[in-house]
């Protein structure tokens, strides 16, 4: 199982006590609807906050992998060179 489905289920746990807990809760209606949307505010607070650590990895990730394109793209390239010029001496040699 991967670390984001964990991660995906444990605040679906989280959201769902907190939610029955409050819902269960002595309190007026009023405070309870208020209580519901500061809690959902902060665990979309801290969704977003994961959600751009991903993007941030993911981003990091790509840049390494361009790279990684780039270097191999240029090592053909100077091979693919050489190759051509040691074509070119051996036709000129004959």
């Amino acid at each position: 199982m991967s670390s984001g489905k964990v991660l995906l289920g444990v605040l679906a746990g989280v959201a769902v006590g907190a939610l029955v807990g409050t819902l269960l809760a002595p309190d007026k209606g009023s405070e309870t609807r208020k209580k519901l949307a500061d809690k959902g505010e902060d665990y979309l607070d801290d969704l977003k906050g994961q959600f751009d650590d991903f993007l941030g990895a993911l981003k990091d990730k790509y840049a390494g992998k361009v790279g990684e394109a780039e270097e191999l793209i240029a090592k053909g390239k100077s091979k693919y060179n050489e190759a051509k010029n040691e074509f070119k001496n051996s036709v000129a040699e004959v």
